[in-house]
């Protein structure tokens, strides 16, 4: 059953809705695409860019439209006016003499000055916006607030741009339907029916409008959903920097304890670990990284290790079991250190005799495993029940983990009074990745 011309009409409308929010869609999908979409300040490139990537499949429509009678594919005055709005007059101007090209092949002349009109139209509007935030807050859903908007500008007399931006498409559309009519189809194309009444006249500028409207409203919602994510990130860099900050001064705050101790007994040995302390607090202040293979931070923990061993003297003894496949696995700067004081601390400040601390490494089911083990005073039960939620050292690493890898890790802490403890960390094994700096 073939359709009327009005409903043959309603079908096109539909469908060159859908068209313009699948365009829109497939476009914001890439990523050079979104990135100009959230920066208002462009260069050239990204103009050329943003209007080839919208004025080539607009340009592709218009040829449907002409080799295969598609109408609802012709989005010339939408997509000549969005680019103007969106990325300046002369990305609108482009885009125009883009989609009329074809248009203008095909003997329809008028085509290619309304294509670039509407192009310096979007354009002039966007240069004399003071908010270009403004634009992005044209959606769809204007209309539901529309009398509140022409309130505004009635109560203030002044100029409302949710009004100024649905009056223009609307002011277009209104145009090329004249022009239609004046100098007939084959000059310029508009949808129409041979009885053209009011109500067909108003469904088609509301679909202008709508097609303006709605990929604005998709790219405004990947602009707000990549500040979200960008505002997650500076979020969790905030947070990991803000427990480090608590590694470091917990470290120091125990060395210097030492130094003063030492200084009465061993001057000589006192002197030798402030050189120690300078340069490792050197190395410490000169990295901003977050994230180190765990190759840099055992080179990290010897240097802190030199101190202990002078503190400590001979009696203290540290061996390294690492798997070589586990050097360049990316771990949290810092992460080890806690977990070698802890040990020392609470391992051998009370014992009486030598200390021994082991550290593993292996890669095994997708994480990475890092292993402290001393053989230490140990822990008790409640002791052991409270270790990751009490203190500074073991709880930051905890924190710290749960903060950079969610669920995705385990930190298992196994320990025997008189005879030692045992920790154990597995997180997910990365063995190259992007350095979060500060």
């Amino acid at each position: 059953m073939f359709l009327t011309a009005d409903q043959f009409l309603l079908t096109t409308l539909v469908v060159k809705i859908t068209i313009v929010a699948a365009l829109a869609t497939i476009l914001v999908r890439y990523h050079r695409f979104r990135h100009i979409l959230i920066s208002e300040r462009r260069a050239w490139p990204e103009r050329l860019l943003f209007a080839f990537s919208l004025g080539v499949p607009l340009a592709a429509g218009v040829t449907s439209r002409l080799l295969l009678h598609y109408e609802a594919a012709d989005l010339t005055l939408e997509g000549a006016f969005l680019a103007g709005l969106i990325a300046g007059p002369y990305a609108g101007a482009i885009v125009g003499l883009m989609v009329a090209l074809p248009a203008l092949l095909a003997g329809e002349f008028i085509a290619l000055f309304f294509a670039v009109g509407c192009g310096f139209a979007g354009g002039g509007l966007r240069e004399a916006c003071p908010n270009k935030e403004e634009i992005w807050h044209f959606s769809p859903f204007v209309f539901t607030k529309l009398h509140r908007h022409v309130w505004r500008m009635l109560r203030n007399v002044g100029v409302d741009w949710a009004v100024i931006f649905l009056l223009a498409p609307v002011a277009l559309e209104v145009l090329r339907q004249f022009l239609g009519w004046r100098f007939g189809e084959h000059r310029l194309f508009f949808l129409h029916t041979e009885d053209m009444t009011a109500f067909w006249l108003a469904l088609v500028v509301l679909t202008t409008v709508l097609c303006v409207a709605t990929p604005i409203k998709i790219w405004n919602n990947a602009r707000i959903e990549h500040r979200l994510e960008e505002q997650e990130k500076l979020l969790l860099t905030a947070r990991v920097e803000a427990l480090a900050s608590q590694i470091n001064p917990h470290f120091l705050f125990n060395t210097l304890t030492s130094i003063q101790s030492l200084i009465r007994t061993n001057p000589e040995t006192a002197r030798t670990v402030i050189v120690k302390l300078s340069g490792l607090l050197r190395r410490l202040l000169r990295s901003r990284d977050h994230f180190v293979t765990l190759r840099e931070e055992l080179e990290s923990i010897d240097e802190y290790l030199d101190i202990e061993v002078i503190r400590f003297g001979p009696q203290l003894k540290v061996e390294k079991q690492i798997s070589p496949d586990t050097l360049d696995v990316i771990v949290p700067s810092m992460i080890l250190q806690p977990l070698v004081e802890n040990s020392i601390k609470h391992g051998f400040s009370r014992k009486v005799g030598g200390g021994r601390i082991v550290i593993r490494s292996v890669r095994q089911n997708g994480h990475a495993i890092i292993e402290v083990e001393d053989d230490g005073m140990g822990m008790t039960d409640d002791r052991l029940n409270t270790a990751l939620t009490d203190g500074i050292g073991l709880s930051n690493v905890n924190e710290r983990l749960s903060v950079i890898y969610g669920a995705t890790y385990t930190v298992r802490i196994t320990s025997v009074p008189n005879l030692g403890t045992i920790i154990r960390l597995e997180i997910p094994d990365m063995v190259s990745a992007e350095r979060i700096t500060a």
